[in-house]
């Protein structure tokens, strides 16, 4: 509950921040700072070197505390991550100048003061990734939801609202999104003091079988990890590249809305990502499944809804931002589809990848990445912003399935159960009639929207009377605790 509060809570000022940004600068504006985000969450996922998976897959394993083995992991996972972001840190600042004009679309603009800006704080967006996911393995779930889904994205609407206000321009407003990180890492560093015993002479010197190990799982998820992170940001600097800044700027904000319902599978993976890696790491399979299948029934009853009002009332939704960024209706309606799936599967790659199985989740988001980066440099250039949609839609379900085949295949037992396809078919079947019915009555703008929120609102009510759906909501709402299987 804790991690869909914060999910929550994470969504709605994720869209507070792009809303600033493209109502305080504009389509071209706005594909500028995008881009720059773009270029640090790719570059900083890829320095992370999967070092932060790997902490959350390594400690929950280990002993915690002054007497325990889990603090030498930290200098292990943080070190090797560091360096690599100060050297690729050092080359970007050098060649910030000629790679922009790849990236921006005005020669001698703000693109390589934004790149070097980038670049120079590395080594800070890494830290902090990786000791949030440390935080994350160690601490309740309250401590990395305060900082990740809390203090982070709380201070960067803030930060670029004021770089609006003022006039600084974009360069000072990246400067803004990028300055909560700083905070952050102190924040991260005094919250895992005491659960590692860092100042209770706890050893710090790791062994050659603690490098051996985590590197072992870390190094394949290095790859996945950038590609998950970065899908999509790949596709804004893709369309930027190939369609034009503004372009890239419409791609931006309709992935802001798809992204946005991602948040309630993040926010449950933030609780369930260490349980599951301590369940099958004691062999307790049945367990970690249980708390797979629950987990994924909720992540449907609370996203599929989102989806099918995003896709069918998309208009509507991007009418907030101006009336530039209408252009990007079909896209969002096509990759909410994709959404559909990914969510419907749940989190099988946290399962895949917490069985110690990174390899394999690795060989699914290469053929995603490969699908999505083949298919925009073909359907970019001619269809613009729908044809960066279509490349990442296929990329993204090609993705899931994989994942999905590949966990069935390490667990031994089926995910899909009549749980699921109940949530589904209630969640999902429910929404898209009367999405159908207020589109065709009130329209696909904000007209329409309301009016399909006022019918859900009411049947939700009257399924309450039925004990068969409160028995099934009281069954998505139970404990993420495994029982004995």
């Amino acid at each position: 509950m804790v991690g869909l509060a914060g999910a929550a809570v994470n969504g709605v000022l994720g869209f507070v921040l792009t809303v600033v940004i493209v109502r305080g600068f504009g389509p071209t504006g706005s594909g500028a700072i995008f881009t720059a985000i773009g270029v640090v969450t790719i570059v900083a996922v890829l320095c992370c070197l999967g070092s932060d998976t790997a902490l959350v897959w390594a400690l929950p394993r280990r002993r915690a505390g002054a007497q325990g083995d889990a603090a030498r992991l930290l200098p292990v996972a943080l070190g090797p991550a560091v360096l690599c972001a100060g050297l690729v840190g050092v080359v970007g600042v050098a060649l910030a100048g000629p790679l922009a004009p790849v990236l921006f679309d005005r020669p001698g603009g703000d693109g390589p003061a934004l790149l070097r800006l980038a670049f120079a704080t590395l080594p800070l967006t890494v830290a902090m990734t990786v000791l949030l996911a440390a935080v994350r393995a160690v601490r309740p779930v309250t401590g990395v939801v305060a900082v990740q889904y809390g203090l982070v994205p709380l201070a960067r609407p803030l930060f670029v609202l004021a770089a609006v206000a003022t006039g600084a321009g974009v360069v000072a407003a990246f400067g803004g999104w990028l300055l909560p990180v700083a905070l952050a890492v102190l924040v991260c560093l005094a919250m895992l003091v005491r659960p590692l015993g860092l100042t209770a002479g706890a050893r710090l010197r790791p062994g050659p079988e603690d490098w051996r190990t985590f590197w072992g799982f870390a190094l394949p998820r290095a790859a996945s990890a950038t590609i998950d992170a970065s899908s999509m940001w790949l596709s804004v600097l893709l369309t930027s590249a190939l369609a034009g800044q503004a372009a890239a700027g419409v791609v931006g904000a309709v992935g802001r809305y798809v992204l946005a319902g991602l948040l309630v599978m993040q926010g449950l993976r933030v609780a369930v990502a260490p349980q599951l890696s301590r369940l099958l790491g004691e062999r307790r399979i049945g367990d970690a499944v249980l708390v797979y299948r629950r987990t994924t029934i909720m992540i449907i009853i609370l996203s599929w809804p989102g989806y099918l009002l995003l896709g069918f009332f998309a208009p509507g939704f991007l009418s907030l931002f101006g009336p530039e960024f209408g252009a990007g209706a079909t896209a969002m309606a096509v990759l909410c589809g994709a959404m559909l799936v990914n969510s419907g599967v749940g989190i099988v790659q946290t399962l895949l990848l917490m069985s110690g199985n990174s390899g394999r989740h690795l060989l699914a988001a290469v053929t995603g990445l490969a699908l999505n980066v083949g298919l925009a440099v073909v359907l970019v250039p001619r269809h613009g912003v729908l044809g960066a949609a279509v490349a990442w839609t296929i990329g993204i379900v090609a993705e899931n399935l994989l994942a999905a085949r590949a966990a069935r295949a390490v667990v031994g037992e089926p995910l899909l159960t009549r749980g699921l396809l109940g949530a589904g078919a209630l969640a999902g079947g429910s929404t898209a009639v009367l999405a159908t019915l207020g589109a065709a009555v009130a329209g696909r703008g904000v007209a329409g929207l309301a009016l399909t929120l006022g019918l859900l609102l009411a049947g939700g009510l009257l399924l309450l009377l039925d004990r068969r759906v409160r028995r099934l909501v009281r069954s998505a709402l139970a404990t993420l605790r495994p029982k004995p299987a």
